[in-house]
């Protein structure tokens, strides 16, 4: 839906520039610019040319330690997992050494909010004797209840992720499958040999967006707004074919710093066709076969594509079987990935024009998202409904259904434009 039906998950998170996590708007062009934007520093310490004015230069948080901005996340940043192993946060460094003595500190005064009606001297004391006794472990588990920690061994849970994919995800049979399924294996192995490459490909309010946020939600509890989940969207982020080179430094460490601090750290990159191509080959390196790159390991890390390249050519099958009297769900995998792939490889404007991701074979799968029809329109509508707390009224749903366009000209069989406007639609009714 989400695109397909975004509406019971924030509406469309891209307009907020998710991607970088930032500081109030500073003067420039673009918003959540550094107070100190005018220079970059690259890993050898030195300053490269000045960061574009509509730049958004993202903040790193880091889990044992201070922010620190992006362009410093190189030098300061490697070898980080190595030091918080055993327990990573967004913020609020706390030494191991001090564990046991601050666990003793913060256990009564947490627990006195708590459990004061049972005897508050009692159970402060009795939590802090506690802490003092397991030590590190039960501080941990204590912080990890007022602040996000990156739990990398948490298992998916296959039936949430299954029931939501099945319940809001209209008319994307493949997409539902290979997910549940790609995402389900990948979190189950405890060795990965690499990161989880995904690519999602289909026409506009297909479902893409929407579905980055169902799994972003599923792998963390924050969802879009974890700080262990990262958006980058290409018009906002890399906006200028000139400062590619920059780009793509910038890219790294940011991915970087972040994989450091949390090592099932997932990044979503969205209008991959408005990328400019060589951009996204910057970060080869960390989906390739390597047990470790300057030290960090990468192979816990999810990355998410999402593409209207390779639209026409599912819509192209859709079509065919369409034509030929067959159902849209006897359309399998099979039938579209060796075409998506090569079609997005020789596509210039696809964001992955002869990358060496998909030269080296580093991209796990390619997800078509199928053109929807006029029933599935209606579902987004009657979903949409339910999600404002309105009872679904069918003429409505009928009606505004009817205004959506369809083509192809003569057979008039899918939405030119998905589900995406129903939300707006629907508001004139």
């Amino acid at each position: 839906m989400g695109d397909a039906h975004d509406s019971s998950r924030g509406r469309d998170d891209k307009a907020k520039g998710g991607g970088w996590k930032r500081e109030e708007a500073g003067e420039g062009v673009a918003r959540g610019q550094p107070r100190d934007a005018s220079r970059a520093t690259h890993k050898d310490g030195d300053t490269d040319s000045p960061v574009p004015a509509n730049m958004a230069v993202p903040r790193e948080r880091r889990a044992c330690g201070a922010e620190v901005t992006q362009p410093e996340v190189r030098p300061r940043l490697r070898g980080l997992g190595a030091r918080c192993r055993g327990w990573r946060t967004v913020s609020g460094a706390m030494p191991r050494a001090a564990g046991l003595g601050r666990a003793a500190a913060l256990g009564p005064l947490l627990a006195a909010h708590v459990v004061a009606a049972i005897e508050p001297i009692s159970v402060g004391i009795a939590l802090g004797a506690a802490s003092a006794l397991t030590g590190y472990l039960s501080y941990t588990d204590l912080y990890c209840r007022f602040a996000e920690c990156c739990r990398e061994e948490q298992r998916l849970n296959a039936s949430a992720l299954k029931l939501e994919l099945e319940e809001k995800l209209f008319g994307q049979h493949l997409a539902t499958e290979v997910i549940l399924k790609a995402l389900t294996g990948f979190k189950n192995n405890k060795n990965p040999k690499k990161p989880l490459t995904l690519s999602l490909h289909g026409w506009a309010g297909t479902g893409k967006n929407f579905v980055s946020q169902i799994v972003a939600e599923n792998l963390h509890s924050k969802g879009l707004k974890s700080n262990f989940v990262h958006l980058f969207v290409s018009t906002l982020h890399f906006p200028h074919e000139q400062h590619i080179k920059l780009y793509q430094d910038q890219l790294q460490g940011w991915i970087r710093g972040n994989v450091s601090a949390c090592a099932s750290s997932v990044f979503i990159f969205d209008e991959m066709d408005k990328l400019h191509p060589g951009v996204i080959d910057a970060i080869k390196p960390f989906l390739d076969y390597y047990e470790q790159v300057d030290g960090v390991s990468y192979r816990k890390a999810i990355f998410m594509f999402l593409s209207n390249a390779g639209g026409d050519l599912i819509t192209k099958t859709a079509l065919d079987f369409w034509r030929a009297g067959r159902k849209r769900e006897d359309i399998q995998l099979k039938d579209l990935e060796p075409v998506l792939s090569v079609g997005v490889f020789n596509n210039k404007h696809s964001g992955l024009w002869r990358s060496g991701l998909i030269d080296r074979n580093l991209i796990d799968y390619f997800i078509p998202f199928l053109p929807l029809e006029y029933r599935h329109v209606k579902m987004c509508v009657r979903a949409e409904m339910r999600a404002r707390g309105s009872a679904v009224d069918e003429d409505i749903v009928t009606r505004v259904a009817e205004e959506m366009t369809f083509f192809p000209k003569g057979e008039k069989i899918y939405s030119d434009k998905g589900c995406k406007t129903v939300q707006s639609r629907l508001d004139f009714h």
